[in-house]
């Protein structure tokens, strides 16, 4: 039987990104940081599948997500009468977040609240700004002013709300923009923004992402305002009692039918809109649908693999790492070890092989994908660290948020356009499934370990990994801006020197 050769190369680029963070947790493991055999047997079974489904994924979000998200997007903007985009934009945007895999971890946490009432507060969030994000597009406003103006009333609304739901707030923005949501989001931007034809039309595919991620900080926010909540308990995961490498594939075999429900739950609100829209307007041949159809399966296969292995074999190794290395004689490792897992777990998150291909062609090359890599990954390194520094002293997160976000939003006003959406959208997809059960477990761990309080000290770590790529990636563009500068300043003054030359000796 022939493989298909597009998705061995797909698993190819899964291998090359799932590799390093496995490597990290072997050395860890044999180190500063021993795990049990049980753990590490699970923490290899589930590398195994992610590697798979990162790869399956990729490759049915490129068949399907892709062409689904652009034909909606065109057809949205060429509507002449703005209710009915207006209304499509708002129920699909609260029924793919309903069903977000991520916001269901969050949800779990934060007892004081009912879980279907935080759900689908932070589902109306996205639906709300989902609509801004196709007002703006369609009415060309600049995204960094909508960013300024949003943010400030984020903050402004901060001074209100108790202390320890202000971190799960901030969460809220990053678990919401899942693998699920952001290939269809981003295709959508791309899809309403290719029917224009000014200068702009490139730049202002990209924000919707970025957009979207206000809409639940702002609504999970006001919840805390109107549910007070005083704390939220943490449940340590449990480790399974493992002997033999069978009882290790029977964990995983027992948690396969949880996931492929949660996935079937989280793709069929966007099937049958597609199945509604296509019916309304014929845009896609047989051909086409047969294609995206094949591609909704292995996007559904390959999130159903990827789920199952880091829920089940990374969730554990995660937060046994953290508490082992924070009940040392040397905590403050927890910085360094965060910062290195930090710098090569964001190349596993699946939405992220999404972005940075797309930000490519786009950009037109402009924007290479090693680049946006080496970008993401410090950025993530650097929130880690800093997460894994408010674990250890209990520091306020405002005190990096604020100033982080206040950089950020400076640097909109400096940087080409497409940097600036680019780099908010980056922060959405950086902030992914790997995050919240690999980084988040292991802040967990850690926080346990030093008896700090959870909804301030390991809540935010989100928050923080979807805010640092916001500064380097808008610093990229601005280098780059320098840089073309620069070039251009000594051109023109290689011309001056030329035609001085020439003057002279027709003198």
């Amino acid at each position: 039987m022939r493989i298909n050769p597009q998705l061995m190369e797909k698993i190819k680029e899964s291998l090359s990104s799932v590799l390093p963070i496995t490597a990290i947790v072997l050395l860890l493991s044999v180190t500063i940081a021993p795990l049990t055999p049980g753990a590490i047997v699970l923490f290899l079974f589930g590398a195994l599948l992610l590697i798979g489904g990162i790869g399956v994924f990729t490759l049915g979000v490129d068949m399907s997500m892709t062409p689904m998200g652009q034909g909606i997007g065109v057809s949205l903007s060429r509507s002449k009468h703005m209710a009915l985009p207006v209304l499509l934009c708002f129920v699909l945007g609260a029924l793919i977040t309903v069903a977000e895999p991520d916001l269901q971890v969050l949800a779990e946490q934060i007892p004081a609240v009912p879980n279907m009432t935080l759900i689908l507060t932070v589902a109306v969030g996205v639906g709300i700004f989902l609509v801004v994000a196709l007002l703006r597009v369609k009415w060309r406003v600049p995204l960094s002013y909508l960013l300024v103006g949003f943010y400030i009333l984020v903050f402004a609304l901060s001074l209100f709300v108790p202390e320890d739901f202000i971190p799960a707030a901030f969460d809220s923005g990053g678990v919401t923009t899942g693998p699920i949501t952001v290939p269809f989001i981003m295709a959508l931007g791309v899809g309403m923004a290719s029917v224009r034809s000014d200068k702009n039309a490139t730049s202002n595919s990209f924000g919707l992402v970025a957009l979207c991620s206000i809409g639940p900080i702002l609504s999970v926010m006001i919840l805390g305002i109107c549910y007070t909540p005083d704390s939220a308990e943490y449940s340590s995961v449990s480790l399974a009692d493992i002997a033999t490498t069978r009882d290790a594939a029977q964990e995983f075999i027992q948690a396969i039918p949880h996931y492929v429900e949660e996935v079937a739950v989280a793709m069929v609100p966007i099937c049958l809109m597609f199945l509604l829209f296509q019916l309304a307007t014929r845009r896609f041949k047989r051909m086409q649908l047969l294609r995206i159809v094949s591609g909704l399966i292995y996007t559904y296969l390959g999130l159903v693999l990827f789920l199952t292995g880091v829920n089940v074999g990374f969730m554990p190794a995660g937060q046994l790492i953290g508490a082992t290395v924070a009940s040392g004689d040397q905590p403050w490792l927890l910085i360094p070890i965060g910062m290195v897992m930090g710098y090569f777990i964001v190349a596993a998150e699946p939405a992220v092989h999404v972005l940075i291909k797309q930000v490519e062609e786009v950009s037109m090359g402009s924007i290479s994908q090693s680049a946006m890599r080496k970008g993401l990954s410090i950025g993530v390194a650097v929130s880690v660290g800093v997460a894994m520094l408010r674990v250890l002293t209990g520091v306020s997160i405002m005190w990096f948020l604020v100033p982080g976000y206040a950089f950020a939003l400076a640097l909109t006003f400096f940087v080409p356009q497409i940097f600036t959406g680019v780099a908010f959208d980056s922060g959405g997809v950086a902030s992914g499934p790997m995050t919240a059960t690999f980084l988040l477990p292991f802040a967990m761990g850690a926080c346990q370990a030093v008896g700090g309080n959870f909804m301030t000290d390991a809540f935010g770590l989100v928050a923080m990994v979807a805010m640092t790529p916001l500064v380097t990636i808008q610093l990229l563009g601005l280098a780059g801006r320098v840089r073309k500068k620069l070039a251009s300043d000594a051109l023109r003054a290689e011309l001056a020197r030329a035609e001085d030359s020439i003057l002279y000796y027709d003198m």
